[in-house]
């Protein structure tokens, strides 16, 4: 007997005769994490569905009730170049079609309401933060974790990271800090936070929907109905309530100053050490890049963001740390990643400029964005 497909895509017919499009990443034993053969399920249905009059929304969702996504598949990019050298094209080929997705949900013409249940991280949030309506629920856990494996917040990160008041996408990338469901409501990561046990229910009243003949108030109708949900009881946003000191300890002239200050230790409150330690044993690379694409993100338009940060990754595939981070987390997992440069006063201006080289030949693989 066949497995189930790792997207599970389904065409509900609503009462009203229209079409609800459901589609599930289905992978929970990888916590639904991206992979190109979900990528290449998704994306040409999303864009069937697009232009296809019977459909008014679509539902995206991760199977059980662990995670919506974890992150993308970037324990594949490693192995590939560790196996093949630098010159592996599966890096090019992952971004190229991840980031296309991102940017066609970011874009999309109807409703895209993801529901971010349990873990959502790295390549689950580019899915997430493009979508129309962007639902969490009392166990949702967000992070851009990358500082801790060499990268940085890809998937539009640039962009939404950058757009987030004050420095606070700043912190957020470079400590990678974990956002439970009352920080992603306050950093605008979410829209609407339902008990995660709603979720069957709430596509049953998507079902029943009296949708209008209006197409440009289907949005709406969504937001209405996702609104008329009790509200789950939270806990409360550490995010919010180190807002202030979130905004003095990246408030420095430089990258220096802020790292220095991001990574000072902080004995009487737990929350904010950690994100000291995780910092500090990044990558000083990451930083880095992290600090620089936070910088130009606010100037780019979304199509930009995205071509950047192909070039970005896919140079990444080809730098130490990316590959270095991968092995010491998901493939050797010993823990003890060994970052080149090994501190930030090594990492070099012309370091950074060479993640910002066209690795290809000829026209940009996202030219047609």
């Amino acid at each position: 007997m066949s497995e189930l497909p790792v997207v599970l895509l389904e065409e509900r017919r609503c009462a009203d005769g229209h079409i609800l499009a459901v589609a599930t990443l289905n992978s929970e034993r990888s916590l639904n994490s991206l992979s190109l053969e979900m990528i290449d399920l998704l994306l040409p249905a999303m864009q069937r569905w697009a232009s296809d009059e019977r459909v008014v929304a679509v539902f995206l969702q991760g199977a059980g009730q662990k995670a919506f996504c974890a992150g993308g598949d970037v324990r594949r990019i490693c192995v590939g170049v560790r196996e093949n050298g630098i010159e592996d094209p599966y890096a090019q080929q992952f971004f190229t079609a991840e980031y296309r997705l991102d940017y066609l949900i970011h874009t999309y013409p109807k409703p895209v309401i993801v529901w971010g249940q349990g873990i959502v991280m790295g390549g689950g949030t580019g899915l997430m933060c493009g979508a129309s309506h962007r639902v969490v629920t009392e166990n949702s856990r967000l992070a851009m974790p990358e500082i801790s494996i060499g990268l940085y917040p890809d998937v539009g990160g640039s962009h939404f990271l950058s757009r987030l008041p004050g420095r606070l996408g700043l912190f957020i990338g470079m400590t990678g800090v974990n956002l439970n469901a009352a920080d992603a409501l306050y950093a605008g990561f979410a829209d609407h936070v339902l008990e995660g046990e709603r979720r069957e229910l709430v596509v049953a009243e998507l079902l029943a929907l009296a949708w209008s003949a209006d197409a440009t108030l289907h949005a709406a109708q969504v937001t209405g109905l996702l609104d008329a949900g009790e509200r789950p009881l939270l806990a409360a946003s550490a995010l919010q309530a180190h807002e202030a000191v979130i905004e003095e300890r990246t408030s420095g002239a430089g990258l220096a100053d802020i790292y220095k200050a991001l990574t000072a230790p902080v004995v009487d409150d737990a929350w904010l050490d950690r994100t000291a330690k995780t910092l500090a044993k990044g990558s000083p690379t990451s930083a880095a890049l992290i600090h620089r694409q936070w910088l130009r993100g606010r100037d780019m338009s979304l199509a930009d963001v995205f071509r950047e940060e192909l070039t970005l990754s896919t140079q990444c595939a080809r730098h130490p740390d990316f590959i270095e981070g991968v092995r010491a987390l998901l493939v050797d997992k010993d823990n003890t990643p060994r970052w080149q440069p090994a501190t930030l006063d090594a990492v070099t201006e012309a370091w950074i400029d060479g993640h910002y080289v066209e690795p290809w030949k000829g026209e940009h693989p996202l030219a047609s964005l």
